[in-house]
Parts: C-alpha cells; structure tokens; sequence
C-alpha cells in the first residue's frame, strides 16, 4: 500500500489487475484505516482512470452476493447522487413505469447519501423486507416485473471501508463504484450523472464492459433527465442533444421535483406518481421521460416517440402501480 500510495501521490495511475487486486485486499481488511483514507484522498485530489474504476468494479463483483436473472433480459436505473437538487426518487419510480410496461427491472440501491430519500429509503418507506433469497428475487422479477437487490446485503465486503467513509464525510471513489455493481450484472443499464466529466468517464468504462447503455445528464446539472433544460445523451454508438419540447413535454419548473424535507415526503411524491393522485404534470413527465429512454434501451428499434407513448400508458392505465403492489405484496 505504502508503495501505491507513493505512486498516486505522484499522478500515476494503476493497471486495471493492479487496481483489481488492491480492491480485493482493502474489502479483506489488508490495510489499516489511516492507509484507506489516504488512498481515498488521493482519489479526491485526481480523477479516476478507466481501467482503475473498471479494476475495482470487477474486484466487488467478484467478493458480492450473487444474484442471477438469466435468462431474463433485465434493466437497471440509476443516478450517482451528488447533483445537490435533492429530488424526488425519479429514477425508482421510472423502474416501475418500466415494470409496469412488460419489461424485467433489476434495481441496485441504497440509502441516500446526499439527497433525503434514496431508493432504499423509499422502497422501506413502503413497508418492504430486504432479501438475498433467490427464489423470493426471482418470483418478484417474475411477478411483478422487478426485483430490488439493496446494496448493503450484496456487497458485505464494503463494511471494510463504511467507517473511514463515514469519517471522512465525503464524496469517494466508492460513490463512483455504485452504480457499476449491481450483482446481477443487468443486460442494460440508463445511468444518470451530474456532470459532463462523469459522463465521459462511465461511457468509456461501459462501452469496455459489453453492457448496452446509455448515460444521461441535464444540462443544468441534474443527475437524471429532468426536462428543466436541455439533456445529453451518450450510449455505444452514439450521443444526442434533447430539447424536451422535442419529446412533447414543456420545460420543467425544478422546484416541482424536489422530494422534500423528510423520506415520507418523498414517498408521498412517489405514490402520487404512481397512482395519478395528487402528481404535478412536471413530477409525472419527468417519470415518463426516464422510463421511455430505459425501454428505449430495452428495445432499441423502437423510436423515443414510441417509447414516450409505452411509458406513459404504463402510468396512465395504472399498470405501473400494479407492478407496485404485487411487488409490496411479495416482498413484505
């Protein structure tokens, strides 16, 4: 470690094996906490190389609870956090519009870490029992369209690092790693992040992966498609500038999509979504819009007009709330 700390401290990078196996050794407890910090603030004083994000995932996956879907053809959505906007939980309320619509979810989630109500947060609030059992995963993917795999039973190793985290209080390389681990390794995946940095980088790691995706951002920093101005969207083989009058939608006013000061808020917000009570226009087309470019993804022949008109059936014809409720009902 002493080695590797030098080397980073003089801006050089690590090998995508190297990267590997120091991940493996620090969720083994290899390394006191005084070294993890050091490394983590070295990290916080340059940015990540592909092949270093790429190096840690692969060693995550390998020490995780696995879960496997095949030969489901699932999703994921989700959002790195860290845009500061504090919104409602978009990105899982759009996974059960996609749900809702005859495709498989396989979410990945956790607490909030820097908004009030993550997808754990919400998902709790609605009275579920986190699992590892397959059979109770499957039969929720099944049934219900999508199973919820929480990030803190999967992935037992990251305790190694959960109090030199909590100390430092800040955003690490960890925040990065999230959204790249889910255990199922789903067959696509619509990441949202907060800035064009972020953007380049997970599009470089993804296109070295073989999953199909697409990342997004607003362009007024938002971490999901938030039609509050225009938005970037960046996959395999292409990237794309969207107006959201464009898509038939007017801009968004964004106080409309801040979740609120407490996680039951923010639940409200949700279920208002879900069962058409008490939603703005911007909360649902905001839903819609994120959910249309996941089934986009899932079915790429399809043009975004046509998935706009999927997701919004989805919601509209209350499919997207039955998948909620036979999810609750399975896995409370």
């Amino acid at each position: 470690m002493k080695e590797i700390l030098t080397r980073l401290f003089n801006h050089e990078s690590l090998g995508r094996d190297e990267a590997r196996r120091l991940m493996l050794g620090i969720t083994a407890g290899q390394y006191p906490d005084t070294q993890i910090a050091a490394l983590l603030a070295a990290y916080r004083m340059r940015d990540i190389t592909v092949d270093e994000l790429l190096g840690f995932r692969e060693a995550l996956l390998e020490v995780c609870v696995p879960a496997d879907f095949t030969p489901c053809r699932t999703i994921d959505i989700v959002g790195t956090g860290g845009d500061g906007k504090n919104t409602f939980n978009i990105s899982t309320c759009a996974c059960f519009v996609v749900a809702g619509a005859g495709y498989k979810v396989a979410k990945h989630g956790n607490y909030g870490a820097t908004s009030v109500s993550g997808a754990s947060d919400v998902i709790r609030e609605h009275g579920i029992r986190f699992t590892t059992d397959p059979d109770t995963l499957r039969r929720s993917l099944d049934e219900a369209g999508i199973a919820y795999l929480h990030a803190q039973l999967f992935h037992p190793a990251m305790k190694a690092v959960a109090q030199v985290r909590s100390t430092l209080g800040v955003r690490t390389v960890f925040n990065l790693l999230g959204p790249m681990i889910n255990p199922c390794r789903p067959t696509c995946q619509l990441l949202g992040v907060s800035n064009l940095s972020l953007m380049r980088l997970y599009t470089y790691a993804f296109r070295r992966t073989g999953i199909e995706f697409a990342v997004v951002n607003s362009l007024d920093n938002y971490d999901e498609i938030s039609l509050t101005d225009e938005f970037k969207v960046m996959s395999l083989h292409d990237e794309h500038i969207y107006r959201p009058q464009e898509l038939g939608f007017l801009p968004n006013p964004p106080q409309e999509l801040y979740g609120g000061q407490t996680k039951q808020e923010a639940s409200r917000i949700f279920d208002a979504v879900l069962t058409g009570q008490g939603a703005t226009p911007a909360q649902r087309h905001c839903v819609i819009v994120n959910a249309a470019f996941a089934i986009r993804l899932m079915e790429p022949e399809k043009s975004i007009e046509e998935c706009v008109a999927i997701a919004t059936e989805s919601l509209d014809s209350g499919r997207a709330l039955g998948a909620l409720k036979r999810f609750i009902e399975i896995n409370s």
